[in-house]
């Protein structure tokens, strides 16, 4: 039994947690609110950084305080709505969204700037990428080593390069802020923080860092809690200097993408540019690599967990997912986007809330009482910003859209920040009264 890590495992296990978390949506999502953010690229990036950082930050810590598990996380909602929770959370940060993204991503930037984006050179490429991740999720008791030692490494090696060029790159004159950067760059980079899916991954990856520090013969749950707080600092720290250096690529790629309709083709015109064909090529090689990280994160922690829940064992759930995975992907990289946002802006408030909630949850006499109303407020108040985001606002009731912060999709958080008052008070009252009697 081991009670300490040396300094070189520590950073292998901070690089791995960063590796996992730094996916498709990472990359592309923060050029394009630095291209279309223009003069406001700053608040927005803020707002960004919150739910892209802090928040999936707070989820690893969360979930290394509570055991590694993300079912005592959600507990305090009840079994039923608490596993429909976990099951959604899964899915999305698998195949339906995540995973099929880090596939359609890494083909635009690496592959497409050869092949165009027509024809069927996307789908092969997919089917070869899931195969590999397929292959390497299926011993996941070496991901530290080949994830942590190996992969990102390199991940962080084509970063590096990639940033070296941004600020290479001569500064040009701040545009005007266009779509939502106008009038609320701040919530705008929020929302947009959502899509990365950190918040939800963080759970899931939390887990395969758990994992990973009793791999190493760690049993102490304080010592185990110790070094999945300090991966997730790293994590953290290394998504920060990255984020900022996209930020400035897509300010600086005004004339070189005017067209651009995602994060990718920025990206795709900026490399491009700077580097040429072969320096495309080689770029191309390494941001797959760095989704493929993502990817093979994504299938272990999924095939993790329905391997519980379903009687199905690993090994095959990793191959249907890697399946599942590759046929979603052939939708492409805007269709993708296009869908997941609603969803995402639907989901997001209860696990904020619980994620929020759990570091005080032992400090509450009667939890369940006092979290499990906010949460279900939220949960509703997030259903309703999902059908406004998906143009179905007809639906939405309209003392809902004249709330503060409702043209933001941020309109949860006073109904549901006046139930967690509502409920905690309730919950005191009751705890007073039963004292007394």
């Amino acid at each position: 039994m081991m009670n300490t890590l040396n300094i070189r495992e520590t950073c292998a296990l901070g690089f791995m947690a960063f590796a996992l978390f730094l996916g498709a949506g990472n990359i592309i999502f923060p050029p394009f609110i630095g291209l279309q953010a223009g003069s406001h690229v700053w608040t927005a990036a803020a707002g960004f950084l919150v739910t892209g950082v802090g928040l999936p930050v707070l989820s690893v810590i969360g979930l290394a305080k509570a055991g590694g598990e993300m079912g005592n996380i959600i507990s305090p909602v009840g079994k039923i709505a608490g596993n429909m929770l976990i099951v959604a959370c899964y899915l999305f940060i698998g195949p339906l969204f995540a995973s099929p993204r880090t596939a359609t991503v890494s083909y635009e930037l690496g592959i497409a700037a050869f092949t165009g984006t027509a024809g069927n050179a996307q789908y092969y490429y997919s089917f070869v990428y899931f195969v590999i991740a397929a292959l390497v999720a299926l011993f996941p008791g070496r991901l530290l080593e080949s994830v942590g030692q190996i992969l990102a490494p390199l991940k962080i090696l084509s970063l590096v390069v990639l940033g070296v060029a941004v600020m290479l790159l001569p500064a040009v004159p701040l545009q005007p802020p266009v779509a939502g950067y106008v009038a609320a760059p701040l919530s705008s980079g929020i929302v947009n923080g959502y899509l990365t899916m950190d918040t939800l991954a963080g759970l899931a990856f939390g887990m395969v860092v758990v994992n990973a520090v009793r791999a190493r013969g760690m049993e102490s749950q304080a010592h185990i809690t110790h070094y999945t707080i300090k991966a997730g600092i790293i994590a953290g720290v290394g998504l920060v200097l990255v984020y900022l250096s996209l930020f400035m690529l897509g300010m600086k790629s005004t004339y070189l993408a005017p067209d651009a309709t995602n994060g990718a083709d920025v990206l795709r015109a900026f490399v491009q540019h700077h580097f040429g064909g072969r320096g495309t090529l080689l770029l191309g090689v390494l941001i797959t690599l760095s989704c493929l990280v993502t990817a093979i994160g994504l299938t272990c922690s999924c095939a993790g967990y329905f391997s519980i829940l379903t009687p199905f064992g690993y090994r095959p759930l990793v191959m249907f997912f890697a399946i599942l995975s590759f046929i979603i992907s052939c939708a492409g990289l805007d269709t993708l986007i296009r869908v997941s946002v609603p969803v995402l802006i639907a989901v997001y408030p209860p696990f904020i809330m619980l994620i929020v909630i759990s570091f005080v949850r032992h400090r509450l006499s009667q939890p369940v009482r006092v979290i499990a109303p906010a949460t279900a407020v939220a949960f509703l108040c997030g259903m309703f910003d999902g059908l406004g985001a998906a143009g179905l606002e007809r639906f939405v009731p309209a003392v809902y859209i004249s709330l503060p912060l409702h043209g933001q999709q941020m309109a949860w958080l006073l109904p549901a920040g006046i139930m967690l008052l509502l409920s905690f008070s309730v919950s005191r009252i009751s705890r007073t009264a039963q004292a007394t009697s």
